[in-house]
């Protein structure tokens, strides 16, 4: 048995959560109930359980602290969420702690019973303890998910296929569906959460999220119905006949409000439902989906927060490509330069411009993509290496995907691009600024030795004229004056700390001459070298 615990500082909240589920049916036990998050550990550490409700607010510890304290008791220990406190903070830090869901209140009992199966499924998998009938049946189950999720992955989201050619018996016999002739519709849920990584940990919940919800509201109107993720998108075909068709779109909206409650606990993210045309032929079922995938892009210039539909797909993509060459002339000119500003202004230049173009949502995305993939081309093309160049494209596109307006999307782009020019930037100046580094080293440990102009400059590699204008750049002083202060700055220190004679000491800097070394020392230092060393005896 999967052993519970149930946190809540409300006694009718614990028996509510007690009485809602048939516990045995899944194979779980109640084995103890808390109202505070001091008791909750108490029997946490006695109890050792598998799965612990919690609110996320109680006295003693709070929610959050009581699950940092309990997964260092037990590490494997699963946490399910409750709570009325719409705050995303406590949600995202919660998820941080490794909460496996998250639920509102008030609790609704097939959300409660979907999560409570999950979190089976995960005690069970981490246990290895499917028995012989659980283990087909999850096969089979797996088997069947992967043939319908075929339908997305081999029609609807690859480029260049189409469904024109598909009937329904085709699909129900490839795909495993059971559609029945009515009509088809495919809808998306996006959720936006700006392009920084903190929140890359919260998609996956809402995802499960939005799947339950969608689920829970459109299931039982359709013949047959199934959801994809492709990033931050949940997408969802549907099936349903035609007396069901107002229904389903009421049902849509009813979706759109419930994530609107989730967002009270996920401020910093933002939903947006689209719905793509009503067809009456599984054959057009990618004309669904095109409209709603455009419809998704739309809300760069819609806005966010509403349910997009009905929208007449636009395309001019020789408008987006005057605009490319227009920018990569300049963009080319400004990265050879690695004039990082000049890039960035190339950037808000064009930004300004599609501001004036009648452009769709999905072709200013689609632009935006191209743009980084131009920057990275001109590096190629200027032998600039660039560190992890695939990743650095991939990266963008999927934090990209996920910025809600245009101007995120650009604020985005010209971090990346801005970012990654710091560091060429700051790499070539280490490499200019290495045979300079190498000549200063060697002049620093050989010092005592007649060295010369020439013989330095051929040590790094350069031309004694080049080699003497790049050093005085590079350090402000000329080869001559450098290697005299060398030299003086260690006279001065043997003639403080040693009983070397001025001869021994003028040899072992480097100096021939003891006359040469007494008129250098003095014009350095203002005094005679014995003068100096009276100064410190």
């Amino acid at each position: 048995m999967i052993k519970v615990i149930i946190a809540d500082d409300e006694e009718n909240v614990c028996q509510l959560i007690r009485g809602l589920i048939d516990w045995a049916s899944l194979d779980m036990e109640i084995v103890g109930i808390a109202h505070n998050g001091v008791e909750a550990l108490d029997k946490v550490e006695k109890l050792l359980p598998d799965l612990m409700i919690t609110d996320i607010r109680m006295p003693g510890y709070d929610g959050l602290e009581m699950i940092r304290r309990a997964t260092n008791i037990k590490q494997d220990l699963d946490f399910i969420i409750i709570s009325g406190y719409h705050h995303f903070e406590y949600a995202q830090n919660a998820i941080k702690y490794g909460v496996s869901d998250y639920l509102l209140k008030p609790i609704r009992k097939e959300d409660f019973l979907a999560s409570l199966n999950k979190m089976r499924d995960r005690y069970l998998k981490r246990t290895e303890r499917l028995n012989n009938e659980e283990q087909l049946k999850k096969r089979l189950k797996n088997d069947v998910n992967k043939l319908r999720t075929g339908l997305f992955t081999e029609r609807l989201l690859k480029k260049g296929m189409t469904t024109q050619d598909l009937t329904i018996e085709e699909v129900n016999e490839s795909y495993h569906y059971a559609f029945q002739p009515g009509l088809f519709q495919v809808c998306a849920v996006k959720i936006d959460c700006g392009f920084e990584d903190e929140y890359n940990n919260t998609i996956q919940i809402l995802e499960e999220t939005i799947m339950r919800i969608l689920n829970t509201q459109l299931k039982e109107l359709c013949f047959d119905m199934e959801m994809d993720l492709d990033d931050s998108i949940t997408y969802c075909v549907l099936n349903y006949g035609p007396e069901n068709r107002k229904t389903v779109r009421k049902q849509i909206k009813a979706v759109f409000d419930e994530l609107m409650v989730q967002k009270t606990s996920f401020e910093q993210h933002d939903f947006t439902i689209s719905a793509g045309s009503v067809v009456e032929d599984v054959g057009e079922l990618k004309e669904s989906f095109r409209a709603a995938r455009y419809a998704v892009g739309q809300r760069l210039i819609e806005g966010t927060g509403r349910l997009i539909e009905d929208v007449t797909v636009h395309k001019d993509p020789q408008r987006v490509d005057v605009l490319l060459a227009e920018l990569n002339k300049t963009m080319g000119a400004a990265v050879e330069v690695l004039k990082k500003d000049a890039v960035l202004n190339c950037i808000t230049g064009l930004k300004k411009q599609i501001e004036t173009e009648n452009l769709s949502g999905a072709e200013i995305f689609s632009l935006v993509k191209h743009v980084c993939e131009m920057y990275l081309l001109h590096l190629r093309n200027n032998q600039i290496q660039i560190q992890y160049g695939q990743e650095f494209y991939e990266k963008f596109c999927i934090h990209a995907a996920r910025c809600s307006s245009i101007d995120r999307l650009f604020e985005y782009l010209s971090v990346m691009v801005g970012e990654s020019m710091e560091v060429i930037i700051e790499e070539k100046e280490q490499a200019d600024t290495r045979p300079i580094r190498v000549a200063k080293e060697y002049i620093q440990e050989n010092f005592s030795k007649p060295i010369t102009l020439e013989e330095v400059s051929g040590i790094v590699g350069f031309n004694p004229t080049y080699f003497s204008t790049l050093f005085k750049k590079e350090t402000g002083n000329n080869f001559v004056n450098y290697l005299s202060e060398i030299r003086m700055n260690r006279a001065k220190e043997l003639l403080r700390e040693s009983n070397l004679t001025v001869a021994a000491i003028c040899e072992q800097v480097g100096y021939s001459d003891l006359k040469n070394f007494t008129k250098g020392f003095t014009k350095s230092v203002g005094l005679k070298p014995n003068e100096y060393r009276k100064l410190y005896s």
